[in-house]
């Protein structure tokens, strides 16, 4: 048994778990018929954590990718591309800014040269199966009711969802024309939060339609293999019924609209949720059991990378993953000190990157992250536990018969526990404000 521990006084510190005698009161059992698979664990890029990294020395930059990439580090395998601007550009843009296109003849990723696309290969040379799904947080703005990047909606119009299949479409196929294959598209990121960020309105009627209507039978004709998903849904009302103010952002009004449309289903691969969406994953799961979940983003904090938000990481990751998520996807990898967003919002981030004095800082969100993705390998299980601390622990197991036991300890006092696996009943002490893996 291999076992790693980290808290605040001590980052991946070998055998902290100690074995004590088993106690059939405080038992954790494995449930089998709750397991479903893993797609994998990642974060998204962005402009900022790229430029950061790129005015870093070729040493430190090399840290950083490893840290987050390599086989010694989070070993991320499912990442977030942005499609034009995100909140973490450096600039307003999407990939057609020529009014009136609509046939995309002027289509271009020119903008995504500088910074992205050499970041995303930077990640691929260190992990070449890394799988990607994209999203735009606005389309061209020309496409919509109100001409500007932050917030207002889509024409109604034909012509302009036409053109927005077309642009998802043109996105794909110039992204693998460099060597980077995009193995699902979201329709848009939050469709229901008007920010000052790039952002832009949806109803979950609009997203059916769209689907039903135009990208899907867009891809089709293509025969683009490219996956279509249902997100990124951040908003989730866990019942049905809703104030005014919060009409729209239920369960009923997103996901059952969207999937129970049978010629919309057809091209739908999966559903995405975020943030408030988490609220949706019951409801979602006990009506559409065949459709795959993902979490899409973390929720991302305040910039101040505490401990205490590094517990509640965890807590949205055993949220998701016990209501049948099948990824994990972190927010920001890398960001400057302060992680302010170019329309300031200050954010938490995995790694800080002070290009300044070339040092980078892991914070905690680093380790909560890394305790999980660096043992459990796409395509393992998820199991549910059951018992005392089963509200505390995650379990996974490999293809190759490994267990993957994390346990984070929030409290300031030690916990004991003891894990029943495999017919086997084993005591285990976990040290106070810890995480703590264990491989079986």
């Amino acid at each position: 048994m291999l076992s790693f521990t980290t808290s605040p006084t001590g980052t991946w510190e070998a055998n902290r778990v100690k074995e004590v005698p088993a106690k059939k009161s405080l038992q954790l059992n494995v449930s089998k018929q709750s397991a479903h698979p893993v797609l994998g664990f990642g974060g998204c890029f962005n402009e900022l954590g790229a430029r950061g990294l790129f005015a870093l020395s070729e040493e430190k930059k090399n840290e950083a990718l490893q840290a987050i990439f390599g086989d010694d580090g989070c070993r991320f395998s499912f990442c977030r591309v942005p499609i034009g601007a995100s909140d973490y550009s450096i600039e307003w843009y999407s990939h057609n800014d020529t009014f009136g296109d609509y046939e995309m003849k002027h289509f271009s990723i020119a903008h995504d040269y500088r910074f992205l696309i050499p970041y995303i290969r930077e990640a691929l040379s260190i992990r070449p199966d890394l799988k990607l799904f994209a999203s735009p947080w606005s389309p061209p703005i020309w496409l919509k009711e109100k001409c500007r990047y932050n917030g207002s909606r889509l024409r109604q119009e034909s012509r302009v969802f036409e053109a927005l299949a077309e642009y998802f479409l043109r996105f794909v196929t110039a992204y693998r024309q460099e060597g980077i294959e995009i193995n699902q598209v979201h329709v848009q990121n939050e469709p229901r939060s008007s920010q000052n960020f790039p952002s832009c309105i949806w109803t979950g009627i609009e997203m059916r339609n769209f689907i039903r209507d135009y990208l899907g039978p867009r891809f089709e004709a293509a025969r683009e293999t490219c996956e279509i998903w249902a997100g990124t849904i951040e908003k989730g009302i866990l019942l049905g019924w809703a104030p005014e103010d919060f009409k729209n952002q239920t369960y009923h009004e997103w996901a059952h609209v969207i999937l129970s449309d049978p010629h919309a289903r057809k091209y739908i691969h999966g559903i995405g949720y975020q943030w408030c969406g988490k609220g949706a994953l019951q409801q979602t799961r006990a009506n559409w059991p065949e459709v795959p979940i993902i979490q899409t983003e973390n929720e991302c904090g305040d910039g101040k990378n505490t401990w205490d938000y590094a517990f509640y990481t965890f807590d949205l990751m055993w949220h998701y993953f016990a209501n049948f998520a099948s990824a994990y996807v972190y927010w920001n990898m890398l960001l400057p000190p302060g992680g302010e967003s170019t329309w300031g919002w200050p954010q938490n981030t995995l790694i800080t990157i002070d290009e300044k004095r070339d040092v980078i800082i892991y914070n905690p969100e680093y380790w909560i992250m890394k305790h999980v993705s660096h043992f459990v390998e796409p395509g393992a299980t998820v199991y549910s536990l059951t018992g005392d601390g089963a509200a505390l622990s995650l379990l996974f197991k490999n293809s190759n018969g490994q267990w993957v036991f994390i346990l984070s300890n929030p409290l300031y006092e030690r916990v004991e526990i003891s894990l029943a696996l495999d017919n086997d009943l084993k005591g285990l002490c976990f040290p106070p404000r810890s995480i703590s893996t264990l491989v079986i």
